[in-house]
């Protein structure tokens, strides 16, 4: 699966189905796991996922918001790229497009992707997505 270079609906990301690729392109430990990024709320449920029934409309409703919940992290996020590429992967994964703990560094992300995708918007690096971590009975914002 190559590795896409994209503007995301959060800040410019790597977006791949191979998390292998993309520790490997980070220098990330591999403890450490990726988001992973659906296209829809019903591919997020086609691929055997959970959320509590009282946050459902929370995870559907919600934009720029990353939801942790037994311990995976998912996103849901439609893509604003008129790209066939993202409309055909239901998922992918997803990380700011930077070494590990390093700036946006345009050089060297586009060395690293096998695909770029950029529209008149250009690539901008922009805040990161809320992170909310979710159980049946509370929330609680990390970041």
């Amino acid at each position: 699966m190559p590795v896409i270079l994209a503007q995301t609906d959060t800040t410019v990301g790597f977006l791949s189905q191979d998390s292998d690729k993309l520790y490997e392109i980070k220098s990330r430990p591999t403890a450490k796991p990726f988001i992973k990024v659906y296209k829809d709320f019903y591919n997020f449920l086609l691929n055997k996922n959970r959320v509590p029934q009282n946050k459902k409309n929370l995870v559907r409703r919600s934009k720029k918001t990353t939801f942790i919940v037994k311990n995976r992290a998912f996103r849901v996020a439609a893509s604003q790229l008129n790209s066939q590429i993202l409309r055909d992967l239901s998922w992918n994964y997803s990380t700011s497009a930077n070494e590990s703990q390093k700036k946006f560094d345009r050089v060297f992300c586009e060395s690293k992707a096998d695909i770029i995708i950029e529209d008149r918007g250009g690539l901008n690096e922009n805040s990161s997505s809320t992170l909310i971590k979710i159980n049946k009975f509370k929330m609680r914002r990390m970041r």
